[in-house]
């Protein structure tokens, strides 16, 4: 190993069209690169990568076919720089892991072969996680990779919660409330409860809106309650899923329009959502057409109502709120969703600061309000590092 080399763990974050990723030192976990591929399977693909500083190192535009090409420009990228880092560990968000894998854990064949079969459970999601692990076990066969699911959080709901009224031959499957986004959701409790100890005492609902959105109810630390389920189409309505239906409804899709399942996803994951009513799911966009769009309009206040309601819905399940925090990349990033979120909340304590809101501070309750409401900016990829760090440290120990 080079004199100066670092020793690093690389953090890998695969969502649906996009690759993120963090590279971190391995002594301390402090951030030396990050960066993205988006558009994956379009034919204007970006990759960025930035220094610590968020400085753009570089940035190119081409077409990536497929996740695990858009992998293979990372791993081309740590090659070019190997005097620079050496890698020591590669931690992954996998989205769904069933029911008997929760906790981060080394990845290894049997892993491998176990979460090829419950594909089924996570379609959108799992073959791409998949495909990008088996890019870097060619080129890095030794290398140390953690799987980090992002259910783990939600582990500890209550069987009234996590279990669907359905014959028990189905829970057998697998088939039960797993919830998502909890690799964000572990990280804002983390930083809640590094900042403010008693937070680990509260009632919390955090709220993870982006393009893909959900809340969880957080009781004295544990998470109790969440809005999506068996997978990551269910809940609050999204940029482009459909969130909650009747399930009358998708019975009604297929006997009418003679839909496929996978026809049925495809409509559900990519055709729904504020696309479908607006023509477009991105929330930005909306805001600025919304004065001269009234389908735009409508997207907005079906989205606003349908956070306000779940909020409502979870606090009613822990019997009180004293905290909301806003976070993902439209709820740490838009004042105008969340004060039109919070209003008509007052009822229940949640009162936020218009100037505190519109002036990017974390803190945003106002001084009269009894729930405290903050907007806090999530670190995936940092928790993916830190779990990397702790699966290895075990490792050594034992």
């Amino acid at each position: 190993m080079p004199a100066h080399s670092i020793t690093c763990v690389l953090a890998l974050n695969c969502g649906s069209s996009s690759l993120k990723f963090c590279l971190y030192s391995a002594s301390d976990l402090r951030l030396l690169r990050s960066g993205a591929i988006t558009q994956i399977g379009g034919h204007k693909g970006r990759f960025e990568i930035f220094n610590s500083r968020h400085n753009l190192l570089r940035g190119k535009t081409s077409a990536y076919a497929t996740i695990d090409e858009a992998a293979g420009e990372i791993i081309a990228y740590m090659g070019e720089h190997k005097q620079e880092f050496t890698l020591s560990a590669i931690g992954h968000r996998i989205v769904q892991g069933g029911p008997d894998h929760r906790e981060p854990e080394l990845i290894t064949n049997n892993l491998l072969q176990q979460l090829e079969e419950l594909i089924y459970l996570a379609p959108n999601h799992l073959p791409g996680e998949l495909a990008v692990i088996s890019a870097i076990q060619k080129v890095y066969p030794k290398l140390p990779q953690v799987a980090c699911f992002d259910t783990a959080f939600h582990h500890n709901m209550p069987d009234h919660v996590k279990y669907y009224p359905l014959p028990h031959e189905f829970k057998t499957k697998g088939l039960m409330k797993y919830g998502f986004h909890g690799l964000s959701y572990q990280y804002i409790m983390q930083k809640l409860i590094e900042t403010d100890p008693a937070a680990k005492q509260e009632k919390i609902v955090i709220a993870h809106l982006g393009n893909g959105a959900s809340m969880a109810a957080v009781d004295n630390g544990v998470g109790v309650d969440t809005t999506m389920g068996l997978t990551p189409l269910g809940g609050l309505v999204m940029s482009t899923r459909s969130g909650d239906l009747d399930p009358g409804v998708l019975l009604f899709l297929l006997k009418e329009y003679r839909l496929t399942a996978d026809g049925l996803d495809k409509l559900l994951s990519n055709e729904s959502g504020l696309k479908a009513i607006s023509g477009t799911g991105d929330v930005a966009e909306l805001l600025k057409m919304e004065e001269h769009n009234p389908k735009a309009a409508l997207a907005l206040t079906v989205f606003c109502y349908q956070a306000r309601k779940f909020i409502g819905a979870l606090a009613a399940a822990m019997s009180g709120l004293n905290r909301l925090v806003f976070t993902g990349g439209i709820g740490a990033n838009s004042p105008q969703i969340r004060e039109r979120i919070c209003s008509g909340l007052g009822f229940m304590g949640i009162e936020i600061d218009e100037k505190a809101n519109n002036g990017g501070l974390e803190m945003i309750s106002a001084q009269h309000g009894k729930v405290t409401v903050q907007a806090m900016q999530t670190n995936e990829e940092l928790m993916i590092a830190r779990l990397v760090s702790r699966v290895l440290n075990n490792i050594t120990i034992n």
